[in-house]
């Protein structure tokens, strides 16, 4: 099963909003967290970044935006015998200081960069991206001081914002994503069904949350979110049953049981129409030590 978890500080400059590393060779095989979003681009390797609830194959040219605070590890995929083409995994990374996506919130010409960051606290892995013109920006940014430093790393950034190849990895229920207006209505519906969802949510107790009918809570929910209720309540136990398989070593009844299903079989035909493995193969893949 998946060592305990660390919780780790990413060293910045102190006169620095973010840090870049050209020399990641060693992917760290630990399963851990940090307050300070990460930006990996892959340049060798292959294997699979284990991230929240997800588990997602990498490969070079990929390029991963890791909220602060959500679970990760990288596995890399070691060859039987090197070959001469072998070449050792290798990344560029960069962390940036929760201060850097704090002061975006209030410059309205920021505001898509700022909607990246805040879907980054699920994972988002972009694919198909033109690694030459990242690695390119990358050589700039490596050169850059102070003021041309953070314009170079916009430019970065807007290019990841207009990549029209965005996969979101994790479910909400690993996500540490708050939203700045907590007291309005809808995030008292998300507090109300992380908070209730193992004991069981009815359809028409939600829709009285927003003072609404349960035929209009239902068609507003699926325009907002592209699936159901129903379905979007499955995926958050589904979610918190791969977390507790993997941080607390429960067994596969006893993560149905406490996740609120009601029985095995509609536990792991969910299980696997949502994470499109079994729960016994979701553990196996899970296995890793170092």
């Amino acid at each position: 099963m998946v060592a305990q978890m660390q919780k780790l500080t990413r060293s910045i400059h102190q006169n620095c909003s973010f840090s870049l590393d050209f020399q990641s060779h060693q992917f760290l095989k630990v399963w851990h967290y940090h307050s300070e979003p990460e930006l990996a681009i892959i340049l060798n390797g292959t294997g699979n970044l284990y991230i929240g609830d997800a588990i997602k194959n990498f490969n070079p040219g990929d390029v991963v935006l890791i909220g602060g605070n959500l679970p990760h590890f990288w596995q890399m995929e070691e060859p039987s015998q090197k070959s001469p083409s072998y070449q050792r995994p290798q990344a560029v990374v960069i962390h940036f200081m929760e201060s850097f996506t704090q002061c975006l919130v209030h410059i309205p010409e920021f505001s898509r960069i700022k909607q990246i960051f805040a879907k980054s606290t699920k994972g988002i892995f972009f694919s198909s991206i033109d690694i030459n013109e990242v690695m390119g920006k990358m050589n700039q940014l490596k050169n850059c001081q102070e003021l041309d430093r953070v314009i170079m790393i916009l430019d970065v950034l807007k290019f990841l914002v207009d990549s029209k190849n965005q996969e979101i990895l994790s479910c909400n229920s690993f996500s540490a994503e708050k939203n700045a207006n907590a007291g309005n209505k809808i995030e008292k519906l998300y507090r109300y069904i992380q908070d209730n969802f193992k004991d069981g949510i009815s359809l028409e107790s939600a829709a009285g949350i927003l003072n609404m009918n349960p035929s209009s809570f239902s068609r507003y929910f699926k325009k907002i979110h592209q699936k159901t209720f129903i379905q979007y309540v499955n995926e958050i136990k589904i979610g918190y049953a791969c977390r507790i398989l993997i941080e607390n070593e429960m067994n596969i009844a006893e993560a149905c049981y406490e996740s609120g299903f009601k029985n095995l079989s509609n536990f792991n035909r969910k299980f696997k129409e949502i994470k499109k493995v079994s729960p016994t193969q979701f553990l196996k893949s899970r296995n890793f030590s170092g």
